[in-house]
């Protein structure tokens, strides 16, 4: 049997088996339609006004600012947990250093085996190129944080170890110093506008000029101490440090150009904590050579 090309006269898509009658539908009643069923009513117009009666936002928008509300909400998340992480890891740090500086016994054999450095020298070498450079260790609980956890303890090992070399009065000055500085950078980071994620390459010429120095100093100062080279290279690290420490505050906040993933909390905590140690490194170089 073959199939009509067309449908037949009077078809309706709305209704196949009934087709309209002729002249069409009659007009809405005033009480409804027959047989009780109610005049359906008009719909209002989609919704695009603000829950509180603010200005209008469309729907598309509607859904963005959910998700922009979402995003902050995990980069509250993200930095409330690094910054725990660091806390924690200064503590540590400073009780490191308290034990190497006050306890006279420690003290003295640190100063008579230079070996304890250089170990610790080496362990936090090895586990900061693991998190800085291998993404799968630095993610994967909970290898991350007891890779951090080694990490932490190696530079405190090594930070106490110089701090042993110098007086008490110069560490606890460098250290008041070095807590001011951390302080007022992060302030200055989260209130101010300027965008230190955008000079990456600035940044870049910097850690290499800071890497030339270091390498200049250490081989001149192995022959001969020069003074003033040897000042000028803790003053340029310091400085260097100190912008550094801005870069990576801000690549935490997530509002700026370039930013850190919030899976990534271990390796915030590891750069800011590294730049705010050898903050007070440096700055014990300076401090300490005037005692």
């Amino acid at each position: 049997m073959s199939r009509p090309s067309a449908p037949p006269p009077g078809y309706d898509d709305r209704n196949p088996l009934y087709p309209p009658p002729a002249g069409g539908y009659p007009a809405a009643y005033p009480g409804g339609y027959p047989g009780g069923y109610p005049q359906p009513q008009p719909q209002p117009p989609p919704y695009s006004g603000d829950v509180y009666g603010g200005g209008g936002v469309s729907g598309e928008d509607a859904t963005f600012s959910a998700a922009d509300w979402d995003d902050r909400k995990v980069r509250h998340i993200f930095i409330r947990k690094v910054y725990t992480i660091i806390s924690l890891q200064l503590l540590i740090t400073v009780a490191i250093i308290a034990v190497f500086t006050f306890v006279e016994p420690v003290s003295s054999f640190v100063r008579r085996n230079v070996a304890v450095y250089y170990v610790s020298y080496a362990v936090f070498f090895v586990t900061y190129l693991v998190l800085a450079c291998c993404e799968g260790p630095r993610r994967r609980f909970p290898w991350n944080l007891i890779l951090l956890t080694i990490f932490t303890l190696a530079m405190g090992f090594m930070t106490g170890t110089i701090a042993s070399m110098y007086s008490t009065k110069a560490v606890i000055i460098c250290m008041i110093i070095t807590a001011i500085v951390a302080i007022v950078v992060t302030v200055f980071c989260f209130q101010t506008k300027v965008d230190f994620t955008s000079c990456t390459g600035l940044f870049c010429v910097l850690g290499i000029v800071v890497m030339v120095t270091g390498i200049i100093t250490a081989i001149v100062l192995a022959f001969k101490y020069v003074y003033w080279l040897h000042m000028l290279y803790a003053g340029i690290g310091a400085i260097a440090f100190t912008l550094f420490l801005a870069y990576d505050t801000q690549l935490l906040l997530g509002n700026r150009k370039h930013t850190m993933s919030p899976e990534e909390y271990v390796y915030g905590a590891l750069k800011i904590y590294t730049d705010i140690v050898y903050i007070f490194t440096f700055l014990l170089q300076i401090v300490g050579s005037r005692d």
